[in-house]
């Protein structure tokens, strides 16, 4: 197997001709890197969405979301975590296309540092989880067997009211599992339609990131000040409401037969 980069930056005169140069020759995959600020992953959801579908696939083998930052290590807050968690949802969408991604730079010694900001922060007798981290564990943890369409008015969803989701099934579980970014500073309400199954239990698990304030970091001090959140939920059928709270990553897994 070929992997071969297109060097350090997602776009531009450099990026243009090793992506083609790349796919000429049929490398297996193309690693794309981008360290951008949170509006880059914001506005690039859809950036795999007319890749080809045939030929190279993607790793996008280096990727953070960057706050720009004064002086000393750069903290990932919520702000990049929930950017990253958007852009996310177009990569999962875009699977037959994007088949590995990997957040870097992964650790990093509070006294110690090099790089900023970096997925799990430690000091000699502590680690703590950026929000960033728990993000990428969420995704993990939740991945589903098979992508399934999921829209709003014929379109995926991909910022329209500031709502970014993606939909899977797990074959092994018999569940739907959902993937829903609210980025405005206010709770949405949304209705769910869910058709092609049989039937729904009437329960739900809903695990939530979530911050009202962008720019909460987790610390030495408070570890878990954004950490995943489970509550059960109830269904109304096919045809329910789902509240999601300001500024959250939401993992929603619902039974179907």
């Amino acid at each position: 197997m070929l992997i071969a980069s297109s060097g350090t930056d997602p776009q531009g005169d450099r990026f243009n001709y090793l992506n083609t140069a790349l796919r000429e020759i049929k490398t297996d995959f193309i690693d794309e890197h981008y360290y951008r600020p949170p509006q880059f992953f914001f506005s690039n959801v859809n950036r795999y969405d007319n890749y080809p579908r045939n030929g190279s696939k993607v790793f996008a083998g280096e990727y953070a979301s960057h706050t720009q930052g004064t002086t000393g290590p750069v903290k990932n807050n919520w702000l990049d975590a929930l950017s990253e968690a958007a852009f996310l949802t177009g990569l999962e969408r875009n699977a037959e296309v994007v088949q590995m991604a990997s957040y870097a730079p992964l650790f990093a010694h509070y006294h110690g540092w090099q790089w900023a900001p970096d997925l799990i922060w430690v000091n000699n007798l502590n680690v703590v989880g950026s929000p960033s981290y728990y993000v990428q564990k969420l995704y993990s943890t939740n991945k589903g067997t098979d992508v399934i369409p999921i829209s709003l008015d014929g379109k995926a969803i991909a910022g329209q009211d500031s709502l970014y989701a993606t939909a899977a099934i797990d074959a092994a579980s018999n569940e739907i599992i959902l993937k829903i970014v609210n980025a405005l500073p206010k709770q949405q309400s949304i209705t769910l339609d869910i058709k092609g199954v049989k039937k729904l239990t009437t329960s739900a698990k809903q695990t939530t990131l979530h911050s009202e304030a962008l720019d909460v970091v987790n610390n030495l001090d408070k570890p878990k000040m954004i950490s995943p959140k489970v509550t059960d939920i109830k269904l109304q059928g096919k045809k329910s409401t789902l509240l999601l709270k300001a500024y959250s990553f939401n993992v929603i897994r619902i039974k179907y037969s």
